[in-house]
C-alpha cells in the first residue's frame, strides 16, 4: 500500500497514486491548465522526482498546457521494481496516458528523462506529437571518466540490494539533512528524495550507461527542441548539440547553466523551456503534418 506523501509547497500540485494495470502503482502531479489545452508530460532525471525536477515549471506551463509529471520506476513514489529498464519507464508513460484518456502528448525529458522521452516516441509513435529534450544526449558513456564511473555501478547496485531498506533510508536522510539546513520546503524535499529506492536508482544509472539511440534517433518525425545546458559538467554540451544535429529540423534552445539549472536557476530555465515548447508542443496530428 502506498505510504503517505508530505504536502508540497503551494506552487507544486498535490499528487495522486494511479494504478497502471499489469504494471504497478505510480504517482503523478498534474496541473490541468485551460480547457482543451494540449498535454505536456514531464519526465524527470536520475535520482529526482516529478515534483522536484519540475517544481518551478508547473505554474508557468499550466497557463497554456495540461501538465503531468510522473515519478519514474524506483524514484519517488513511482512503480517499485526488481529490475530497472528505461523502456519500461517509457511504457509506463504510455499506460498512464491510456488511463488518463490522453491520446496525444508532448514528451519533455530532462537528463535521464531524455532517453525515456526518446523511447516513448520510438515505442509509441502515435502517442507523441512533439519532443523537448533537456540536458540530455543520444548516449552517456564516452570519455574515460564516464566509463570509469559507470563501471562501478554494478557493484554499487549489488551492495544496495543487500542492504536493508531501513538502513539505506537512514543513511540517505542523514546526508540530506546535513546538506539542507533551513531550506524552504525542506521537509517536502527530504520526503521526495527519501522516498526513492537507492538500489533501483543505482540500476537506473547503469541503464543510462548502456543506452544509445544513435541507430534510430534520426527517424524522429515530430517537432523537436533540444534545450542545451551550456555550462553542464555532467552531460557535455557538445553531446547535447550532437543529439540536436541527429534529429531532422530540431531546434536548439541554449540556457546558461549547469546540469541542475532546472532547480537552481528557474529564471534562466523556465523561459528556455517555454520557448522550446512553443516549437514542440503540437496539439494535434495537423501540427505533425505541417512539421513534415
Amino acid at each position: 500500500m502506498p505510504r503517505a506523501v508530505v504536502d508540497p509547497p503551494s506552487f507544486v500540485p498535490a499528487g495522486r497514486f494511479i494504478e497502471l494495470p499489469g504494471r504497478g502503482t505510480t504517482f503523478i502531479r498534474e496541473a490541468r491548465g485551460p480547457v482543451g489545452a494540449p498535454t505536456v508530460v514531464l519526465l524527470h532525471g536520475l535520482g529526482a522526482t516529478g515534483g522536484l525536477n519540475w517544481l518551478w515549471c508547473f505554474e508557468p506551463l499550466s497557463s497554456r498546457y495540461r501538465v503531468i509529471a510522473i515519478d519514474h520506476r524506483g524514484h519517488g513514489h513511482g512503480v517499485r521494481t526488481r529490475r530497472f529498464r528505461l523502456a519500461d519507464c517509457a511504457d509506463d508513460v504510455a499506460a498512464l496516458a491510456d488511463e488518463l484518456g490522453v491520446s496525444s502528448l508532448t514528451a519533455v525529458g530532462y537528463s535521464m528523462g531524455g532517453p525515456i522521452a526518446q523511447l516513448l516516441w520510438h515505442r509509441h509513435r502515435s502517442l507523441v506529437n512533439g519532443l523537448v529534450l533537456c540536458a540530455t544526449s543520444r548516449n552517456f558513456r564516452g570519455n574515460p571518466r564516464e566509463s570509469a564511473m559507470f563501471s562501478l555501478v554494478p557493484f554499487v547496485t549489488a551492495g544496495l540490494r543487500f542492504t536493508p531498506g531501513v538502513a539505506r533510508r537512514a543513511v540517505m536522510s542523514r546526508v540530506l539533512e546535513a546538506r539542507m539546513p533551513g531550506v524552504p520546503a525542506r521537509d517536502w524535499i527530504l520526503d521526495e528524495l527519501r522516498s526513492g529506492d537507492p538500489a533501483a536508482i543505482a540500476e537506473a544509472a547503469g541503464a543510462i550507461s548502456r543506452y544509445s539511440s544513435h541507430e534510430w534517433i534520426g527517424d524522429v518525425d515530430v517537432p523537436t527542441a533540444v534545450v542545451v545546458t551550456e555550462q553542464d559538467r555532467l552531460v557535455p554540451p557538445h553531446r547535447q548539440r550532437k543529439l540536436a544535429e541527429s534529429i531532422p529540423g530540431a531546434r536548439v534552445v541554449p540556457v546558461r547553466g549547469d546540469h541542475g539549472v532546472c532547480v537552481a536557476d528557474p529564471r534562466a530555465f523556465v523561459p528556455a523551456l517555454t520557448s522550446a515548447l512553443s516549437t514542440a508542443a503540437a496539439s494535434n496530428v495537423a501540427g505533425r503534418r505541417q512539421f513534415l
